[in-house]
Formats: C-alpha cells, structure tokens, sequence
C-alpha cells in the first residue's frame, strides 16, 4: 500500500477553507430575548467605547471622529463580529 506524505499546515487550511467555503449555514434562530440582549450589548459597547479618553483611543488606533460616528449608529446596525 503506497503511503501518501503528510499534508503540511498550511496545505491543511487552504483544504478546510475549501471544505468550509462550499458549505452554506442557515442562519441560526434565535429567541427575541437573546435578540433583546445581544442589541443591549451593542449599546452597551457602544457607551463604553464613547467614555475612552483620547490616549486610549490612540492606543487602539481610533480617532474621536470615528468613535463619535459609530456611537450614532443604529443599535441593529452592528458589525457581523460584533453579533456572535
């Protein structure tokens, strides 16, 4: 039996992101709760990144005008990252 090379790692990835990549997920559904908290944590990331005095902000490579323009947005209107 003819043995096959190991797959280095980042052969491995490039085939995950292949298998993944052709999969499609259904959204997953979620009680009007969950929904009710994950807005509230919004808004609540949201406040707490408008309290950041300027040195923080500088540290996380944010301006003022930045901050001042994601803190306006819409409470449903949250990045993809920021739901899970």
């Amino acid at each position: 039996m003819k043995q096959s090379k190991p797959i280095k790692s980042t052969e491995r990835k490039y085939i995950m992101a292949l298998t993944t990549a052709s999969h499609t997920c259904r959204p997953v559904r979620t009680s009007r709760l969950a929904a009710v908290k994950r807005l509230f944590a919004v808004w609540r990331q949201r406040r707490a990144l408008e309290r950041l005095d300027d040195a923080a902000l500088k540290d996380l490579g944010l301006t003022r005008d930045q901050v001042d323009r994601e803190v306006r947005r819409p409470i449903w209107d949250a990045p993809e990252t920021w739901l899970r």
